[in-house]
């Protein structure tokens, strides 16, 4: 099986496309970006250069992802999502030149396995966003987000925790918390919840 790229789209050379996966129209993917194997890139989606997806991710439409992010198998990044890599943007240097590749270091957003990033988030670098954790729409993230976090709002805080299944847990004890459509178990210990 093949990849299939749109007509439309612009695959610069030494980009890598992953078998199974789709580049729709005006979709962008920069050289040396990796795409793993069945990832959806949707229409006018931006995939910068070195970015690497795992397996089965897909980027809704005109998502923004900025070079050196990495997203691990199974990435959801939601329409006009942007995980952007400047920490210090400016167009300029102090003298008025105009700023170059050389001016600046970029810095990524790391995606865990699993997780979600709502249609109009912001994940502004240097952050991690855990496994299968969830950011809700609009959110604006500026500090790592653990696995099965729901975090939403400006700046995101968490709101909530979240299933594998995308559901919200439900709390059986103090520290248990369980999901409602399958029933697995998930156990909170210092700020952070882990599947038993």
């Amino acid at each position: 099986m093949t990849a299939s790229v749109n007509p439309t789209a612009d695959v610069d050379e030494g980009a890598v496309i992953g078998d199974g996966s789709s580049v729709w129209q005006l979709a962008h993917v920069r050289s040396e970006a990796v795409i793993g194997d069945n990832c959806v890139i949707g229409r006018g989606a931006y995939i910068g250069t070195g970015v690497t997806l795992g397996d089965n991710c897909k980027i809704q439409n005109y998502a923004l992802v900025y070079e050196p992010a990495v997203l691990e198998e199974g990435v959801f990044v939601g329409p006009a999502a942007v995980l952007t890599n400047d920490e210090y943007p400016r167009a300029i240097n102090t003298d008025g030149s105009p700023k170059d590749a050389s001016d600046w270091t970029p810095v990524g957003v790391r995606v865990g396995r699993g997780a979600s990033i709502g249609a109009r988030a912001v994940c502004i670098a240097p952050l991690t966003i855990g496994p299968w954790s969830m950011v809700a729409a609009g959110a604006v993230v500026t500090r790592d987000v653990g696995a099965y976090e729901l975090v939403a709002g400006v700046p995101a805080t968490r709101i909530a925790w979240v299933a594998e299944t995308g559901r919200p847990l439900e709390r059986v004890s103090r520290d248990l918390w369980r999901c409602p459509l399958t029933g697995q178990k998930y156990e909170e210990a210092d700020g952070q919840l882990t599947k038993i």
